[in-house]
């Protein structure tokens, strides 16, 4: 039987859904890879997602299209943000899983935003 983990990690895209303090839930699909019994993503360091994983933590992660359009239903999950090792072990999973297209946006995005312009976040499902 296929896990949660394998099941949205097997997708070249997730849905993460963020919560606002008011409870208004904020949905960016995204990229994602598997560290272990985590997903990963990345996102740019002062998106709103990131602010709002920093003020609770709560998420929900679906699989989705590129455009955001879910293709299975959603899991409750618990997201944190990641020191510059993880950060930098996410970039590493991404380029693996999303190969040269990985390659040239990661870098990209360092070449633009610098080591310090993007966060890796994790993110443990039924928390």
């Amino acid at each position: 039987m296929v896990s949660e983990v394998e099941r949205l990690t097997g997708g070249k895209y997730v849905l993460v859904t963020t919560f606002r303090k008011d409870g208004t839930a904020v949905p960016t699909p995204v990229w994602v890879a598997r560290d272990g019994d985590e997903l990963v993503i990345w996102s740019a360091t002062k998106a709103g997602k990131v602010k709002r994983i920093r003020r609770s933590g709560e998420v929900e992660v679906a699989a989705c299209d590129f455009r955001g359009n879910p293709s299975g239903p959603g899991v409750r999950g618990h997201a944190r943000l990641l020191d510059a090792a993880g950060t930098e072990r996410t970039r590493r999973l991404m380029k693996a899983k999303y190969g040269v297209l990985g390659w040239v946006t990661i870098t990209g995005s360092l070449l633009r935003r610098g080591r310090d312009g993007s966060v890796g976040i994790a993110i443990r499902l039924g928390g």
